[in-house]
């Protein structure tokens, strides 16, 4: 066979070439627009002879600061089709890991949106690479900002060359793109996507069995650019030509609903905290929503009354699937096999509401402390490992990967469960299980069933000492407007439905619970809180 190698510039070729027409909506920070893919093609061309011109190289690290617009999906192309390094900075970092993470990636240009150039401000005198500072706006004005020789995106671009031909000694393994993890415990770890990895990925997402994107998909990635290339949406919907909806800054509920209907949006992806908001605004509004043929969910477990609600209330159909920042990220989607689809609705929803099964192309295994396979019998727990050709190998200059990476597997630190046929269930992170009386207890059930509650909104679970048990849980919930229900209330409704020495001691309630800069909870801070709440 011809040994051609599969690189990033395939996909935006593609689609200059065969779907010219097709169109990106962008929603910016003053206005909608919508570009053909014949005219993303030369702005992207544009951007990389302009990057060129600034003196970025083969290998030479270009991260953004930007939200889901058109001119980041442009630096997504425009970057590895140069033979650079796309590196999408997660914008709602600590000051001291924005720091840090373009230290470490050793970033040579920032191109940054105008309305975050106050983060880039207040750091730019301790970030020791960066030689050039772009700011993205609608404007080839420069705004007032303390940067000196910040140049203007849209000017630059106006500049360059639009028949700028892209690097053709790209070799498939080269890095094309690079992100940190959200760094719940420790520095963020940095993880370099190949230019192989990036299209295999792609091509899984397009598959019939997983999510199935095609040329005649309205694409809308809720899930921030900035985390995990989201979910590589606008590798696959470039490479196939879909339409791309791009929800822009500080998106809130309301506008992606607006969104979904005015645009016929077919595909959306985002974490649970996304759709919960969904789902309220959705009871509010009176949106049209039936041009969705799938939401997909990832980042953490689904409760089952979210699923059941968008299908049962709006017919949307929900997918459930998971994946992490070093598997780029599908591992597994849940869907129903043939022979399961007439199985009685809960039985349905319960396997539906599982993480499911590993796509083709990957491989996993769950293994216990001494490394033998737990049994499929969607009892036994044990850790998730993966491997496969979109899955890393190791962290970028990071003495941790010794601790991930074994024997040619990655270990998640995720605690799953598997059936017979194959399909995972997630039943915690690692340090999230609650240890009590020699038992565990999943945070993540008893959090999926106490926001199944009508009155709850978001709740989470984790542990605390416990001088006879070791550890027990304690619930933490944050109702929705205008509804409420009593401690004894919520504990009767868990006692319904677990063991009683699984329903939690004490259910605390919160305005908001703290979250990750990804939408999960953020439960060492939440630990934090509880203390002080109790003592």
């Amino acid at each position: 066979m011809m040994g051609t190698p599969l690189t990033v510039v395939d996909l935006i070729e593609r689609a200059e070439k065969y779907f010219p027409k097709k169109e990106v909506i962008s929603r910016t920070h003053t206005r909608t627009e919508c570009l053909t893919y014949e005219q993303i093609g030369k702005r992207t061309r544009s951007l990389s002879s302009a990057l060129a011109s600034l003196g970025v190289k083969k290998g030479d690290r270009v991260g953004t600061l930007a939200w889901n617009h058109h001119r980041h999906l442009e630096v997504y192309f425009a970057a590895p089709s140069m033979g650079a390094v796309l590196h999408t900075i997660n914008i709602r970092l600590s000051a001291e890991h924005l720091i840090y993470i373009i230290n470490h990636a050793e970033d040579k240009v920032l191109l940054i949106d105008a309305d975050l150039l106050p983060l880039v401000e207040s750091v730019k005198d301790q970030l020791n690479t960066v030689e050039t500072f772009i700011v993205m706006s609608d404007e080839k004005a420069v705004p007032e900002s303390s940067i000196e020789g910040l140049l203007s995106y849209e000017q630059i671009v106006a500049d360059g060359d639009e028949t700028y031909q892209f690097a053709r000694d790209i070799e498939e393994e080269d890095a094309a793109g690079m992100c940190y993890t959200s760094a719940t415990t420790g520095k963020p770890k940095g993880v370099v996507y190949s230019h192989r990895g990036i299209v295999l990925h792609s091509t899984a997402l397009s598959m019939a069995d997983t999510a199935a994107i095609s040329e005649s998909d309205s694409v809308m990635p809720v899930v921030p650019m900035f985390h995990v290339n989201a979910w590589g949406m606008p590798f696959v919907a470039t490479m196939l030509g879909a339409t791309q909806v791009l929800p822009g800054p500080r998106m809130t509920p309301q506008i992606i609903a607006e969104m979904m209907d005015k645009y016929d949006v077919t595909i959306s992806a985002g974490v649970p905290t996304i759709w919960l908001g969904l789902l309220q605004e959705l009871n509010k509004g009176t949106y049209d929503t039936s041009s969705l043929r799938a939401i997909l969910c990832g980042g953490s477990a689904a409760p089952k009354f979210m699923i059941k609600a968008f299908e049962s209330d709006f017919n949307i159909p929900f997918m459930h699937a998971y994946g992490m920042t070093e598997t780029t990220p599908l591992v597994t989607l849940a869907r129903l096999k043939s022979y399961q689809v007439d199985l009685p609705e809960e039985e349905r929803l319960e396997i539906r509401s599982r993480q499911g099964q590993v796509v083709p192309g990957l491989e996993i295994k769950v293994v216990k402390d001494n490394g033998e396979e737990v049994e499929a019998d969607g009892e036994e727990m044990g850790e998730l490992l993966v491997r496969g050709p979109w899955i890393a190998d190791e962290y970028y200059k990071d003495d941790r990967t010794k601790d991930a990476f074994k024997d040619g597997w990655l270990y998640t630190g995720d605690v799953v469960t598997i059936d017979e046929e194959g399909s995972i269930k997630i039943v915690d992170r690692m340090g999230d299980l609650i240890k009590s009386g020699g038992e565990w207890i999943s945070s993540v059930d008893l959090e999926n069933a106490l926001m199944a509650h009508p009155a709850v909104f978001e709740a989470a679970v984790v542990s605390v000492p416990d001088p006879k048990w070791q550890e027990r849980p304690v619930g933490c919930v944050v109702f929705k407007e205008g509804k409420e229900a009593s401690e004894d209330e919520l504990k009767t409704f868990l006692a319904s439905q677990f063991a009683k020495w699984w329903v939690p001691d004490q259910v605390l309630f919160m305005d908001e619970l703290p979250k990750t800069s990804v939408g999960k909870f953020l439960k060492r801070d939440l630990r934090e809180k509880i203390k002080e709440q109790l003592l």
